[in-house]
């Protein structure tokens, strides 16, 4: 895709099979989507520039292509039939404050990495992440400008700085979430990434779809099927390890298993499945041992537990 098609676009200049092959584009991969943003932010921007303003398109041209020189740019040559003198003008305005230069340069990547423990990170915009154990992001090296976000595995929660002009942007493999400022909890692991909202907005997009999420709503994204389905979150436990509590609210079982068998490292077993939906409404304490825990939830819903080696089987009551 190339830049000049781009500005194209953003001015509604082009043909209808040019808007199509821009939009499918746009729509074929998060990091498409992500550059995009970035190119668009540089338009929007543009449109301060007064229509009084003293220097001419020619003048704001040459001095555009001075300021980017001394950045070692490269300055992509545009048609001569096209209104390159309109583009230019709008680029010497945002170069004036932010360089085009740092905003289309090859953009690397930082990694942070929580390992055995959470980790909280506070990113150059003043973003705060909690990273759970075991999870792995990177961000951009010139975040404050290019809030991108690469989220490889695990549960983060983020709590975004408000930054109208510069969207927080998340790529989880073929998921991208874009906020502004807001809170929320992305999970991802395998194939499968959740997401939920505390506060705010998100905007979550798969493919060509796309959905808006506010408090206490969430989705579970299969990337095997080409669905988005927004629902109510009715339980906290996405959040145990913020609050140091597993908080279940009428929660099935199986959920229960699924997020205790991801903090402790075990492999608790359901034997029967009509015990898998057995509601759960109790909260337990993180820092208390697997066993403890445990004997809770058998007590609560009249369960067996049995020791296999490694694994942990539970059962109906004999």
């Amino acid at each position: 895709m190339t830049d000049e098609l781009l500005i194209k676009f953003l001015l509604k200049e082009t043909t209808e099979d040019e808007r199509i092959t821009v939009k499918n584009w746009i729509d074929a991969a998060p990091a498409n989507k992500t550059h995009f943003l970035q190119f668009e932010k540089i338009w929007d921007s543009s449109k301060n520039l007064s229509a009084e303003n003293s220097i001419s398109e020619i003048d704001a041209w040459e001095r555009f292509k001075q300021k980017a020189n001394t950045k070692q740019a490269v300055i992509k040559k545009i048609k001569p039939n096209y209104n390159w003198l309109k583009i230019a003008a709008a680029l010497f305005v945002i170069a004036a404050g932010w360089s085009v230069y740092q905003m289309l340069a090859p953009v690397s990547y930082i990694p942070v990495i929580a390992g055995h423990n959470v980790t909280t990170k506070i990113l150059p915009d003043g973003s705060e992440l909690t990273l759970n154990k075991n999870a792995t992001i990177s961000y951009a090296n010139n975040f404050k400008n290019n809030r991108s976000i690469h989220l490889e595995q695990g549960s983060v929660f983020f709590n975004v700085a408000h930054d109208k002009a510069n969207p927080f942007v998340i790529d989880i493999d073929k998921v991208s979430v874009v906020v502004v400022g807001t809170s929320f909890n992305i999970k991802h692991l395998k194939e499968q990434t959740e997401v939920i909202v505390e506060t705010g907005v998100v905007k979550v997009s798969f493919g060509k779809k796309e959905i808006s999420l506010q408090k206490e709503e969430k989705v579970i994204i299969n990337h095997n099927v080409d669905q988005l389905v927004k629902t109510q979150n009715t339980d906290l436990l996405y959040n145990y390890f913020r609050s140091n509590e597993f908080v279940t609210n009428n929660t099935p079982l199986w959920q229960v298993v699924q997020v205790i068998n991801e903090a402790y490292g075990s492999d608790i077993i359901i034997k029967n499945s009509d015990i898998k939906n057995l509601s759960l409404n109790t909260t337990l304490k993180t820092n208390a041992s697997l066993d403890a825990n445990l004997q809770i939830i058998c007590q609560t819903l009249n369960l067996t537990l049995i020791r296999n080696q490694n694994e942990i089987v539970l059962s109906n009551h004999q």
